[in-house]
């Protein structure tokens, strides 16, 4: 049974009759409203970045993939537009990736118990790996497109290479004018009477002609496929050096403060020492006046005795 209803009139109550009989009421830590942490509120700044960017990709990602309608979609884009989403997601993981850092700076600038230190610690990692899954978004869809695109250079070349039976195809159109110029009457390649034409030395020049073609073609298929290899290697190196620098980020930031506790360090031994100098100038100086007062004391005795 919700009993919700019936408290808050009793609470009701109870205050118009306090203040009916001028009673103060007491000051109460309950249902308190703590202040806004503006730490939160940045990291929640970043995430909406994060969010926008991701939001951003997913958006045009059809459209960015879409090289040479591969896709059955309408929507498109071009290469200056693909340039500009390019340009676009990089200065937002850039943007991201700085406010990330100064976010760290400014943790470790605060005095703060160990608690909430690894409160905003983990605060710090979910960010970068937030940010790192958006970037392996951008740099999949790019390496996916690269793809394509050789694949395209790929069938352009193959399609710009004239078959030798479609070279020989020959427009044959009646000389009475009642024929269709529009078809294509083709010669087959085993036409008695071409052969018969051509001597044994131009059937072996365009034998060696086609070799030389079909070589040549294969040749370039075989680069492309190199050089799509290659691109989809560079594409996983490109994710894996991301990766390694947001590591060696951690390692500068563990030398810098290793080097800052070492230079404490180095101030501390160095006061120590001086202290430790002028105890010792000062001991001496004690022992000097020790000696010089025991001679003295020597000498007058020696005299008083004579």
């Amino acid at each position: 049974m919700d009993l919700t209803t019936l408290f808050k009139a009793c609470v009701k109550t109870v205050k118009v009759t306090n203040k009916s009989l001028g009673l103060q009421e007491a000051k109460s830590n309950i249902l308190k409203i703590n202040p806004k942490d503006g730490n939160l509120t940045k990291a929640k700044e970043i995430v909406k970045h994060i969010s926008s960017l991701q939001t951003y990709l997913l958006g045009n990602k059809a459209a960015y993939l879409n090289v040479l309608n591969y896709l059955s979609t309408n929507k498109t884009m071009t290469e200056i537009d693909r340039e500009n989403v390019d340009e676009k997601a990089r200065s937002i993981i850039s943007a991201c990736t700085d406010l990330i850092n100064e976010y760290k700076r400014d943790i470790r600038a605060l005095q703060m118990s160990k608690q909430k230190e690894e409160h905003y610690q983990c605060i710090v990692e979910s960010l970068e790996v937030y940010l790192k899954s958006v970037s392996k978004i951008y740099a999949e869809a790019k390496a996916v497109r690269v793809k394509r695109v050789i694949e395209t250079y790929k069938l352009s070349k193959l399609e710009i290479q004239p078959s030798r039976k479609e070279s020989l195809d020959i427009v044959n159109a009646p000389k009475d004018g009642s024929g269709d110029f529009s078809k294509k009457v083709s010669v087959p390649i085993q036409s008695t009477d071409y052969e018969e034409e051509l001597s044994p030395e131009d059937m072996q020049m365009f034998e060696q002609e086609n070799e030389h073609l079909y070589n040549e073609l294969n040749s370039i298929s075989d680069e492309v496929k190199q050089m799509e290899s290659k691109v989809v290697h560079i594409a996983e190196l490109q994710e894996l050096f991301t990766e390694k620098v947001l590591q060696q980020e951690k390692d500068i930031e563990r030398i810098s403060y290793s080097v800052v506790d070492s230079t404490e360090n180095v101030k501390d031994a160095n006061e120590q020492i001086r202290q430790a100098i002028q105890r010792n100038a000062g001991l001496r100086v004690y022992v000097l006046f020790f000696l010089l007062v025991m001679s003295f004391s020597l000498l007058f005795l020696d005299w008083y005795n004579d």
